[in-house]
């Protein structure tokens, strides 16, 4: 009786395990983000079903290009939890890029997603690094139809080589990514960054790295 019990209380243990090894599926049809909720769960709270209409699961203007007169010469128009409420624990969201003429989306990464990316228009030279000790690039030029993919968490970029505009739609496998942009982030917090730590982390003079930060 004792080791029946003992087997019955090492199976429960390892259902709880593998039932908090990985995000839980949905328990209801859907859960529309209640932004006016002051609930703080990892997410939104549900709004209730009976408020729910169409427009929770809409967003209309990505037809529309992005303004890329900025320095990088790109833009991102993200369509996230923040543009439609209905995307709540679906772990799902989609951007439109676009890119000026020798535009950049700089090297960044997502802490929450994987990345699809297809070519719409244009040519994209695009590319990740993988994680230490390899730090190996992998790249591919991608025209119109191509499709290429940026493992989570890995930092990733694009730059339209070409003389004309480029366009892209990437999926995102979370319904808020999130986007670290590795200059802003390391050159631009606030706070800044020590520049003695960053002067000895990128082996330059301290002189380089207060003239980097004054760009951000």
């Amino acid at each position: 009786m004792a080791l029946r019990a003992f087997f019955l209380a090492a199976l429960l243990a390892l259902s709880c395990f593998d039932a908090f090894a990985s995000d839980p599926s949905l328990l209801q049809d859907f859960c529309v983000a209640d932004k006016s909720s002051t609930v703080c769960v990892n997410g939104f709270a549900c709004k209730n079903a009976n408020d729910v209409v169409a427009e929770d699961f809409f967003f209309k203007g990505l037809h529309l290009a992005g303004n890329t007169t900025n320095k990088q010469g790109s833009n991102v128009t993200a369509v996230n939890v923040a543009q439609i409420a209905g995307l709540n624990t679906m772990g799902i969201s989609l951007v439109r890029i676009d890119y000026a003429p020798y535009g950049l989306n700089p090297p960044h990464t997502h802490p929450r997603a994987t990345e699809i990316l297809t070519v719409l228009e244009g040519q994209l030279y695009v590319g990740f690094v993988t994680s230490n000790p390899d730090n190996k690039l992998l790249t591919k030029v991608l025209g119109k139809g191509d499709v290429f993919v940026f493992p989570q968490g890995l930092i990733h970029f694009q730059f339209n080589y070409g003389t004309s505009k480029a366009v892209a739609i990437a999926g995102l496998s979370s319904q808020n990514p999130g986007v670290i942009t590795v200059a802003n982030t390391v050159f631009g917090s606030e706070p800044s960054i020590s520049d003695d730590i960053l002067a000895k982390a990128f082996q330059v003079d301290k002189n380089i790295i207060d003239r980097i930060q004054a760009q951000f």
